[in-house]
């Protein structure tokens, strides 16, 4: 893949679903503010709830300020590394996936420094089962990784059967 093709995929896909992760953000805190933060229920499976995670992933190894501060830098650092691996990716699937990593990893990165915490928001649930409150950038980070597994396994199936 050309360098200046994938820099435009790239950067449109990463400002794109960026800025989708922001508004969405914006919205839903200013809607929770407007009623005084308390849960909406949207239908049987959906709530909108606001919860300031300042652990990683589902709110695990929430901590002091120091560890968080090292978590944020280890976010950073990860970032930087994927978008090194978008750099160095000549596979267009890649260049996609990696980018919607990116773009999720950075909206929540910049809530951990604009708001010491990540909003989460999203509460699906099944009668008593709720899955773990998430946001609008874990969609992205999360989808981002599926789509390259199925892609690699999709390859290594293909590279079995020859």
């Amino acid at each position: 893949m050309q360098l200046n093709k994938k820099i435009f995929i790239s950067i449109f896909i990463i400002i794109l679903c960026f800025a989708i992760d922001r508004l969405s953000k914006f919205y839903i805190i200013d809607f929770f503010i407007q009623n005084d933060f308390r849960d909406q229920y949207i239908n049987p499976y959906l709530n909108f709830i606001i919860i300031w995670n300042k652990g990683i992933a589902f709110g695990l190894l929430e901590s002091d300020n120091f560890f968080y501060n090292m978590i944020s830098i280890i976010i950073f650092l990860v970032i930087i590394v994927i978008c090194y691996l978008i750099y160095k990716s000549n596979k267009t699937y890649e260049v996609i996936c990696y980018s919607l990593v990116v773009s999720g990893a950075l909206g929540n990165f910049m809530d951990r420094i604009y708001y010491k915490a990540v909003p989460d928001f999203i509460d699906l649930h099944y009668n008593d089962f709720h899955w773990f409150t998430f946001n609008v950038a874990d969609i992205f980070i999360t989808f981002g990784i599926l789509l390259l597994l199925t892609f690699d396994m999709f390859k290594l199936k293909n590279k079995v059967n020859e």
